[in-house]
């Protein structure tokens, strides 16, 4: 804990949006997993993971990092714990682009959020680079957002679940910044497992999924919601939800150099507008 606060906390946010990337390249290979098994073995090794980085922050207060966290934390946890059972259902029913840009939509939420609960003044610079962000994230996936059946549409309505759970998440850690909110990650992990146990029917998974969801769990929500959370309590929230939007840049690119899928010139327009409104925020929004 030490070691990442020592960081600054819009680059351990940019880290932590570059493990979130790589989900939609992650679901696309699994092979037979249906979406409550994909669930709980994904929360379970997300729990285990955090587990393991709470041990090793707090030693024998393990337990007790819990109590410090306190209701902030609990809560925080159990709305996260919705996020996860949206990402999985929605992913699983609708489309990998779909998902990702209805998700993209927490720029707005935290900015909103940030302002009526955290008082915190959205600039002008702040105001235009999310404009310029979600504007980017709109050409690459805004094409491609349809609604094709009852099921897809019941998925694009719960993808809104994810954007508006981190979104309150992000602002609890911004109200409670003293407070460690990293066990609310393993509240949620092991709630979320717990649906998808209840739901599941069986858990046995082949040895190539089990090992996609390991991956999943350990890295791509592990050390990216570590390294988010972390960092959201020195970044305001609005600048928080600019930096996510780096996971719809890197997301087609992955699936670009791992599973050969060529972006389209518009995915490379789009990733260009996003990566210039961070970097439009990043230098110019201390200064306004």
């Amino acid at each position: 804990m030490s070691i990442l606060k020592k960081l600054p906390g819009p680059l351990l946010v940019f880290l932590g949006a570059v493990c979130l990337s790589f989900g939609g390249l992650i679901v696309k290979s699994f092979e037979g997993a249906n979406l409550w098994q994909i669930l709980f073995w994904r929360q379970f090794f997300f729990s285990l993971i955090v587990a393991l980085y709470l041990l090793f922050t707090y030693k024998k207060n393990f337990f007790k990092s819990f109590y410090i966290s306190g209701l902030p934390g609990f809560i925080g946890g159990l709305i996260l714990a919705l996020g996860f059972v949206a990402y999985v259902f929605s992913m699983y029913t609708t489309t990998v682009a779909n998902t990702n840009f209805i998700i993209t939509t927490e720029t707005i939420f935290l900015a909103i959020l940030g302002f009526f609960f955290l008082k915190e003044k959205i600039d002008l610079v702040t105001l235009a680079s999310i404009i310029l962000g979600m504007s980017g994230v709109l050409i690459i996936l805004g094409s491609s957002l349809s609604i094709q059946s009852n099921e897809q549409f019941l998925g694009n309505i719960v993808a809104f679940i994810m954007p508006i759970s981190f979104a309150v998440l992000v602002v609890i850690v911004r109200k409670y910044p003293k407070v460690d909110m990293v066990p609310a990650q393993f509240t949620a992990g092991v709630a979320a497992a717990i649906i998808g146990f209840l739901i599941a029917g069986q858990l046995s998974i082949s040895i190539h999924d089990l090992f996609l969801a390991l991956l999943a769990g350990f890295f791509q929500i592990g050390f990216g919601f570590i390294l988010i959370t972390v960092g959201s309590q020195t970044t305001p929230a609005a600048i928080v939800g600019v930096m996510m939007l780096t996971e719809s840049v890197f997301g087609p690119l992955w699936a670009w150099l791992f599973i050969n899928e060529v972006p389209p010139t518009a995915v490379i327009i789009g990733g260009c507008i996003i990566i210039f409104s961070i970097l439009f925020q990043s230098f110019f929004s201390k200064k306004v």
